[in-house]
């Protein structure tokens, strides 16, 4: 495929991923701007803490197909794993730093998964496992998404799907790690938020 092509794909890739789902769910539904409650993140979690499970459902899924729509969309036009990857890595840096929210963000759990649900069904399938195990046994939604995301690429390289998706793999679970950052220093001071807590 054309490199601008390629290039002009991505960078719809990233507007897609850059649309806030859940401060506009929140804010619509409850008049409540998510960043201002729970943890500030504009993610499923901190969307169940502050308006419920409905609500929460539905950030999930569409956080999901920002990663999942890019990719599969490039496979299907033919463009190659190469571009595909890219594709998806610039949906969760949209999320994660969304042009309309001052480059603020989520922390791109959801849109990694969607991005690997459309390459790897597999990989995202052995990631929704160790997230729900890990979230289940401690209740830290942060820990299941760290851990479920530094499984893709394992996944990817045990199951020899091929440099790109080992590459995207790994891109997105450092992305997903460095967007927990403050997660990680809460965890170690046994000061976060559980699954369960309410705002």
């Amino acid at each position: 495929m054309d490199p601008i092509v390629v290039a002009a794909a991505a960078a719809a890739s990233y507007l897609l991923g850059a649309v806030p789902i859940g401060w506009l769910l929140l804010r619509a539904a409850r008049g409540v701007d998510v960043r201002r409650v729970g943890s500030g993140n504009i993610g499923t979690v901190n969307v169940l803490r502050a308006g419920g499970p409905g609500l929460a459902a539905v950030v999930l899924v569409l956080d999901a197909a920002k990663g999942f729509l890019p990719v599969a969309t490039m496979l299907w036009l033919g463009a190659g794993p190469w571009a595909a990857a890219l594709c998806g890595l610039a949906g969760a840096a949209g999320h994660s730093w969304s042009i309309f929210l001052r480059f603020g963000g989520g922390k791109a759990v959801a849109t990694t998964l969607g991005a690997f649900a459309a390459a790897l069904p597999e990989a995202a399938a052995v990631a929704v496992v160790i997230w729900a195990v890990v979230v289940i046994a401690t209740r830290y939604a942060s820990l299941g998404s760290i851990l479920g995301s530094a499984s893709l690429p394992v996944t990817a390289a045990m199951t020899g799907a091929g440099t790109a998706w080992v590459w995207l793999g790994l891109s997105l679970a450092l992305l997903v790690v460095w967007r927990h950052r403050t997660n990680l220093r809460r965890l170690l001071r046994g000061e976060e938020l559980r699954i369960t807590d309410r705002t």
